[in-house]
């Protein structure tokens, strides 16, 4: 009966010890498993965040990429911006001087159009002779006149245009301009380019008087035709 009970134990002890360690291994197993899904599960969350750093780094980038982008237009625009206005700075001075341009244009061509075809009046009254005709300030105003290369036939011209000017008195003033004798040069010091004595002696008076003829209206009576048309020479 001992025997029997010794052999007994035995047989449980056995099947207790193969159940213990089937129920270990299961749970060994289980354990091993739990810890390869947790490295998995590491694995895992790492990644991801390895990835959104990714993520972030080019999203930075992008920023970086188009803030340049808007400071580099920024400064094309304002660039731009100036370079237009010069522009039209200078469209608008070329503007300016064409219609000024025009402007001086249309009145020289209303002056000689006002003036006949824009040349010289023939006189066609009486022609002196010679400069006997003449006396006093006219008689020197004729022979200087021919000494200048015109000929008598313009004297007309210059006796009807300072009789208008000045009366051909070599001391005559006018108050309100201030030009003075027989050409009533304006002002009267302009007189000094021929002499010094210009205030008191008609000869370097009518010598600048024709002068300035020649130069401006080329004969007396060019001077006489636009005086009649203008009121001045």
């Amino acid at each position: 009966m001992n025997r029997l009970w010794s052999r007994v134990g035995i047989r449980v002890a056995s099947v207790g010890l193969l159940v213990a360690g089937v129920i270990g291994g299961v749970y060994l197993g289980k354990d091993r498993e739990v810890q390869a899904q947790g490295a998995q599960a590491q694995l895992v969350v790492q990644a991801d965040t390895d990835e959104m750093q990714l993520l972030k780094e080019r999203h930075n980038q992008h920023a970086a990429v188009r803030a340049y982008q808007r400071e580099a237009e920024g400064e094309a625009a304002s660039k731009a911006a100036t370079e237009a206005k010069a522009a039209a700075g200078k469209a608008r001075a070329v503007e300016k001087k064409a219609i000024a341009k025009k402007k001086a244009e249309d009145e020289k061509k209303a002056a000689e159009k006002k003036s006949g075809s824009g040349g010289t009046v023939p006189y066609t009254g009486d022609i002196p002779a010679s400069c006997d005709e003449y006396s006093g300030n006219k008689a020197t105003g004729c022979a200087l006149m021919l000494d200048a290369g015109f000929d008598i036939d313009q004297f007309p011209c210059l006796e009807k245009l300072w009789d208008r000017e000045s009366g051909w008195n070599h001391h005559a003033r006018n108050s309100g301009s201030g030009a003075y004798g027989i050409p009533q040069a304006l002002p009267g010091d302009k007189m000094a380019s021929v002499a010094d004595d210009w205030e008191d002696n008609p000869a370097t008076q009518i010598k600048w008087g024709l002068g300035y003829i020649k130069g401006r209206y080329d004969t007396p009576c060019g001077a006489w035709s636009h005086s009649e048309n203008s009121g001045w020479y």
